[in-house]
């Protein structure tokens, strides 16, 4: 790959931006690694202790109801309507006024979700009652998910606060103390399930505590790095502001994208109620399929919108073109094998990781099949948040709304007329490289997953060493298949970790 201090303008300053979203993506990815570990840790905690009984399915069904709401008005949408206009604030405009924007959000926020906290807890046994339809032959069960639902409604206030001071923290290229930021949720939870819950007549109650303080403490630990970059938030009350105003008329159609993905999700979870242990497979399918989701395709997206923002807000549609089909390409670089992986090895990593203690044979194969189930759409929930992300840099949430209730091709149709044409030649070349690298990684899965060990009984440690066997003979041979192809993608992820290794020698520690 040419040096680009030896490119021509824009193209220089492309693959520039193209190393920096690479670099972003990475420390994001890395950050996330490690919360995400420390979740698959939190949930197998979970599995041993509680399985797939009935105060379970009443825990994840009670979660189920303020992590709806936290997906529509924090993560999603916060990212979809906040970071475009704040980062326009901040790049165009003096410092204070993108501190007063950010704390007239903060305190409408507040305002708001305080309101929506107090109805949801008075509405909760109505709310489950439609929820959990399967549910209502059983009052005990019916009782317990209304009385967990009332604990864990403000985790809603805290992480949406959270989500908030990510977006401002990752739109001045601060990511990796947001992306760190779950660690404490994970820790919090973990705490309160080996020893909160053993001092509770009824155990599950300690879980859910340990979802509010977990919440409270992904927001806290932000608070610093909002302070040091003189950005911490204060009270001003000013619904009436004019980047309020906006974020507001952005955030409405982004909500209706986002619900019908929700919708989706609800109706899994009313349908799944009406068999035992469903929401809790459903659960732990989805825990797996958000490992992978969130390390690559949530960490991309993440780094991407900040840069992609601030090439529409110079009026950068070439800047723009160009690091969109970056990311596109790179997704599937990434998230294919992963997803081949999942498919593969979902029996050998299910029961690896959660059948033990109250976690049974059955539940072990129930849950596969929720993987399976979901992981076949895994490439396409990655490619969207790239697509979207840039009709979001754009100030555009309107499109993906209507998008989502149409398909995924509809976004790509109308993006690439958007910004005059997209590369996608190069797309699709990298598609094949990507589908080509493959075949080691389908050849390692279906050799471990058809090993005698998994019908046996115990023997933990040979399943322990297969399964990471199979994983590594297919990160060896899909990277060394890449190698030979002299992939553009797997020269990008290079240069970021040469980077680092001179970063490390130039100052004794990696940056």
């Amino acid at each position: 790959m040419s040096d680009p201090a030896s490119l021509p303008g824009s193209l220089a300053r492309g693959e520039d931006e193209n190393h920096s979203v690479a670099k972003a993506a990475g420390l994001i990815g890395a950050a996330t690694f490690s919360s995400r570990i420390l979740g698959f840790i939190r949930d197998m905690v979970l599995a041993r202790l509680f399985g797939a009984t009935a105060a379970a399915d009443a825990f994840f069904v009670a979660y189920r109801i303020p992590n709806l709401l936290r997906e529509l008005f924090a993560e999603g949408s916060m990212s979809a309507a906040f970071i475009p206009v704040f980062t326009e604030y901040h790049m165009l405009r003096a410092k204070r006024d993108a501190w007063e924007l950010a704390s007239a959000v903060f305190t409408t926020l507040v305002t708001v979700l305080t309101l929506v906290t107090i109805v949801g807890i008075l509405a909760a046994p109505g709310i489950v009652w439609l929820l959990a339809p399967g549910f209502h032959g059983n009052p005990d069960k019916l009782a317990i998910t209304t009385y967990l639902t009332r604990i864990m409604f403000p985790y809603l206030l805290f992480i949406s606060l959270a989500a908030l001071a990510m977006g401002v923290l990752n739109s001045v290229r601060a990511f990796v103390g947001p992306a760190l930021s779950p660690v404490l949720f994970n820790l919090l939870i973990i705490g309160c399930a080996l020893f909160l819950s053993p001092l509770l007549a009824e155990p599950i109650l300690g879980v859910a505590v340990g979802v509010v303080a977990g919440g409270a403490a992904q927001f806290t630990m932000q608070l610093p790095g909002l302070w040091r970059r003189e950005l911490l938030f204060g009270w001003r009350f000013e619904p009436g502001h004019p980047g309020v105003r906006r974020i507001g008329a952005l955030l409405v159609p982004s909500l209706l994208g986002l619900s019908v993905t929700q919708v989706n999700i609800t109706v899994s979870t009313i349908l799944a109620s009406f068999f035992a242990g469903g929401p809790t497979y459903l659960f732990y399918g989805m825990r797996l399929i958000q490992f992978p989701l969130g390390i690559f395709g949530v960490a991309l997206a993440t780094a991407i919108l900040p840069t992609m923002s601030a090439q529409a807000a110079r009026g950068a549609l070439e800047e723009l073109r160009a690091t969109l089909g970056f990311g596109l390409r790179m997704i599937l670089f990434i998230i294919l094998p992963a997803m081949l992986g999942l498919i593969l090895l979902r029996g050998p990593i299910v029961h690896l990781f959660f059948e033990h203690g109250s976690f049974t044979a059955e539940d072990t194969a129930a849950t596969a099949a929720a993987v399976l189930c979901y992981a076949v759409g895994l490439w396409a929930f990655a490619g969207v948040r790239i697509i979207v992300a840039a009709f979001y840099s754009l100030q555009d949430t309107r499109t993906p709304a209507l998008a989502a209730m149409l398909n995924w091709g509809t976004l790509v149709a109308v993006l690439n007329r958007r910004l005059g044409g997209v590369d996608w030649s190069s797309v699709g070349r990298s598609a094949a490289r990507v589908l080509a690298a493959a075949a080691p990684v389908v050849l390692a899965c279906v050799w471990v997953a058809n090993l005698e060990v998994w019908s046996r009984q115990g023997e933990w440690a040979a399943k322990t060493v297969m399964l990471f066997v199979g994983i590594g003979l297919s990160v060896t041979g899909y990277l060394g298949a890449h190698a030979l192809m002299r992939s553009e993608e797997l020269e990008v992820l290079w240069r970021v970790v040469k980077g680092k290794v001179a970063s490390a020698d130039e100052g004794g520690q990696v940056r």
